[in-house]
């Protein structure tokens, strides 16, 4: 009976060690370079918007383990020097006022937004649809000038220049109108608008301002692209 109420005591005596153990580590605070890391990290988030659509991945770069600093007893002040774009690799400076310290710690960013690109090599004049489009996560800093973020905007429209499968479908590789085709000229406005048929002079982009000539006039006139083959005037 002593033996097994021996055993007992010992037994309740090392689990009660090893949960103390277990408790202590989970409780252990950030080492001083955990705590700048993660101080750079979070001005970086705080300073970008989230976008409605996509991710933002932001990681600091791993600190020397030689440096060493005296632990703050203020809060960690953070700051972006210069006037750098919050993308790619950004420098953060993060300082500790009280201790008269500061540190530049190296900061990756990595933003992809949904684009619509090829999924094969379309060459000039290729009509663009739905089977030769699809939206792609793509990291931003990697993106130039006006893109997509629905195929259904752009299926339809004809590429002006060479597109190679994955390439980010931009603006001005494609043309909604273009020089020469038939197009709807729309004319109106409150409502009331009336619906003729033209022949387009330029290029353009939904939004561009182009020339089309009304077919039965022969007027040429200015209007805006609304969309695919259609042109809208306002007078």
């Amino acid at each position: 009976m002593i033996t097994h109420r021996y055993l007992d005591l010992v037994c309740m005596i090392i689990g009660s060690l090893l949960l103390s153990f277990s408790g202590n580590i989970h409780a252990t605070p950030l080492s001083q370079q955990d705590l700048i890391q993660q101080t750079a990290v979070s001005h970086i988030k705080q300073t970008l918007i989230q976008p409605d659509f996509g991710s933002i991945n932001v990681t600091a770069a791993k600190l020397d383990s030689r440096l060493r600093f005296p632990v703050c007893s203020s809060q960690l002040q953070a700051s972006t020097p210069g006037k750098q774009t919050l993308a790619g690799n950004v420098t953060v400076l993060v300082r500790c006022k009280s201790e008269n310290w500061q540190l530049y710690v190296p900061v990756s960013v990595q933003q992809t937004l949904p684009q619509v690109i090829a999924t094969t090599h379309l060459g000039r004049g290729a009509l663009l649809s739905a089977a030769n489009l699809k939206i792609a996560m793509v990291e931003s800093r990697f993106q130039r000038g006006i893109s997509f973020t629905d195929p259904q905007q752009i299926i339809g429209s004809k590429v002006k220049r060479t597109v190679k499968a994955g390439d980010v479908i931009q603006a001005n590789d494609i043309c909604l109108v273009c020089r020469n085709d038939s197009v709807l000229i729309r004319a109106g406005q409150s409502g009331l608008a009336i619906v003729t048929a033209g022949k387009a002079l330029s290029d353009g982009a939904i939004g561009d301002e182009i020339r089309v000539q009304n077919s039965k006039s022969k007027r040429i006139i200015d209007g805006v692209i609304t969309a695919v083959g259609e042109v809208t005037v306002k007078y």
